[in-house]
């Protein structure tokens, strides 16, 4: 099976004002991130605050055009396609934010919500964006009196079932859903999560699932990605990366993660001090002024993604 969507050194810089005298400041936000994804199946993208997730989750849904690097979407390079193939392919890639209260318009009905994207992007009549935005939210859970209702009338999870029928509506083949449960209470989080799993399955979505809930990765993810500082550090299955973590961030990420079985213990790895500024990143590998493993290469060069164990990881150490 041939992947739906492939990342080639995907890239993102942004030029930032520090003042009207001082010269601007150049952020990498995003650093040569490679991947590929085939249907049916779902990346996880981890990272602290700030690491680049969001940003890759921009570029992805083509909201952003990456710097450097090539972004394959149904065979065709996004940042060369021209404005209407562009256009196009913009269907097939659709957004799940985090806060469905805050990407939903709250003076616009629900039914006027999900019917908008086929009143831009299709040639469909009246009755049909009518009929096919029922459609949609039977399949969420939504029942059919919800149509003509405003967002503030409904829960948190109600609210990201909408968000999904929205997203879902133009008939995607790829899900980039940025932190989609973390607003949500547990009990809420698991019946969305179990819906995402059911449209995946019917629909043979590709998800890109961007959050930093271990726990909610592991059971949903097939392959994971863990970006430090814009830098993908470790890509792997998620059996290798829970299983035995390479990257010295990776194992700091897991250990941290809460451990569901009564008894079980496990040693806590603490990183000192605070991730460094974007605007001035360290030398040799963005990870070393915290890592407890760092030795004198790591300061002055950088690390490529290697292959080693079964997983592609970017450390001199391992």
């Amino acid at each position: 099976m041939s992947a739906v969507l492939e990342a080639r050194g995907l890239s993102r810089e942004y030029s930032v004002a520090r003042g009207v005298f001082a010269p601007k400041a150049t952020v990498k936000a995003l650093t040569d991130a490679s991947f590929s994804l085939k249907a049916g199946r779902t990346l996880a993208v981890v990272g602290e605050s700030g690491s680049g997730k969001s940003t890759l989750a921009r570029l992805l849904t083509l909201i952003e055009l990456p710097t450097a690097g090539a972004l394959i979407i149904e065979g065709e390079d996004v940042a060369h396609a021209n404005a209407e193939r562009r256009r196009r392919l913009r269907r097939e890639v659709q957004m799940v934010f985090q806060n469905p209260y805050g990407s939903l318009n709250p003076r616009q009905k629900i039914g006027k919500a999900l019917e908008e994207p086929l009143l831009v992007n299709t040639q469909m009549s009246a009755p049909e964006r009518r009929d096919a935005a029922l459609t949609i939210m039977e399949r969420v859970g939504l029942r059919p009196e919800f149509y003509h209702r405003y967002p503030h009338m409904f829960s948190g999870g109600q609210r990201q079932r909408i968000a999904i029928a929205r997203a879902l509506v133009l008939r995607p083949k790829i899900l980039v859903l940025d932190e989609p449960v973390s607003a949500l209470d547990v009990s809420i989080r698991a019946q969305v999560l179990n819906l995402l799993a059911e449209l995946q399955e019917e629909f043979q979505l590709a998800y890109v699932f961007v959050s930093h809930d271990l726990s909610v990765v592991k059971h949903i993810a097939d392959e994971v990605m863990v970006i430090y500082l814009g830098n993908p550090v470790e890509i792997g299955t998620k059996q290798a990366i829970f299983s035995s973590p390479q990257h010295p961030y990776t194992r700091a990420l897991l250990s941290a993660t809460p451990i569901a079985e009564p008894g079980a213990k496990r040693e806590r790895t603490i990183l000192k001090g605070e991730p460094p500024s974007p605007f001035n990143p360290p030398a040799g590998c963005a990870f070393n002024p915290r890592c407890p493993l760092a030795m004198e290469r790591c300061r002055v060069e950088k690390p490529p993604l290697e292959t080693k164990s079964g997983r592609d990881v970017a450390c001199w150490v391992v």
